[in-house]
């Protein structure tokens, strides 16, 4: 079993395993998900004062914003060689 490590930017690192999905956060949905994930201590912000450009939803129902295209974000979770820790 291996453990995939994902860098969705400025160091911060998310376990590729519980990724369900990533978005845009231009959508009414989406914005109305990143304000009850603020209200219940869910969310997560990664994007170190930058305009958030991605939306990283994992099972746990945590929700992470990211600075970084969601196409980046998908990349390298489709990259096999990103930081992966076998264990």
């Amino acid at each position: 079993m291996s453990i995939k490590l994902i860098n969705i930017g400025f160091g911060n690192i998310v376990s590729a395993n519980r990724i369900i999905s990533i978005v845009s956060p231009e959508s009414a949905p989406i914005k109305r998900i990143i304000q009850v994930a603020r209200e219940k201590g869910m969310l997560i912000d990664a994007t170190y004062g930058r305009r958030t450009r991605a939306v990283i939803i994992t099972d746990s129902d945590h929700v992470i914003l990211s600075a970084i295209q969601p196409e980046t974000v998908a990349q390298r979770l489709g990259n096999k060689e990103d930081l992966s820790e076998e264990g």
